[in-house]
């Protein structure tokens, strides 16, 4: 797979990810090009200049900020490793299908200190370059699970000892309802929100209360508000 933006090649080679080669424009600034060189060189780690005309070539009309790595392909978790930790701080995504929304929302995820998220393997966006660069790094420090059923992952996730809640619309307003302990958050895809099948399977639907005349929120602005309404009601805040 192929990486690039600063943020996500410079997270990729302070991880234990395998990174095979790096290619860097000339045109980046001198200070970088050194950090980028030395962290390389402690991992023994290929790493290429090439003019500004070339690099070009290589983006075509995408900005990759100058620099590109090779990566193995990226490795996702089982779910039951997810549920094998003490502490769970889940976060399940019904449906996203943009990698820009997955990108930022795995960002957010990581800041919030979310112990992993779950995805399922069909209709549904799958970690790829554009999601690896809008997490702006926070890839790398996240594990997520990629299952066959969404709906049997929220069982076993039930079965773990988790409370599952999806956001969504006419649910209990998020501020009145105890998001303490170990919990799972599930988000709706672009559009069409939270499954039929999901709203019948979790163990309680949560809203964010809406005081403006636009009635939804994009999934990752939705998943930054609930995750760190339970971040601080989990801090006692």
């Amino acid at each position: 797979m192929i990486i690039f933006g600063k943020n996500a090649v410079i997270e990729a080679l302070k991880s234990t990810q395998a990174v095979q080669k790096v290619t860097i424009s000339d045109g980046l600034n001198k200070e970088f090009s050194g950090f980028v060189a030395s962290l390389c060189k402690k991992r023994n780690i290929i790493i290429k200049t090439i003019s500004r005309q070339e690099f070009k070539k290589i983006e075509g009309e995408e900005n990759y900020q100058g620099i590109i790595a090779e990566v193995e392909d990226y490795k996702y978790c089982d779910l039951q490793n997810l549920l094998n930790q003490r502490e769970k701080f889940l976060l399940v995504l019904d449906g996203v299908e943009d990698p820009h929304n997955f990108g930022a929302i795995i960002r957010v995820a990581e800041c919030a200190g979310v112990t992993g998220i779950v995805i399922p393997k069909n209709r549904s966006v799958s970690v790829n370059a554009t999601v690896a660069k809008v997490s702006a790094g926070a890839l790398s420090h996240v594990k997520i699970a990629q299952v066959t059923n969404i709906h049997d992952a929220i069982d076993k996730i039930k079965d773990s000892g988790t409370f599952v809640y999806a956001a969504d619309m006419d649910g209990n307003e998020m501020y009145k309802t105890n998001l303490e302990g170990n919990i799972a958050i599930v988000i709706g895809g672009e559009g069409k929100g939270v499954s039929a099948l999901t709203r019948k399977k979790v163990d309680g639907i949560i809203s964010i209360p809406m005081f403006g005349k636009v009635n939804s929120l994009n999934a990752s602005v939705s998943a930054g508000i609930v995750l760190y309404e339970v971040v601080r009601q989990r801090e006692g805040k």
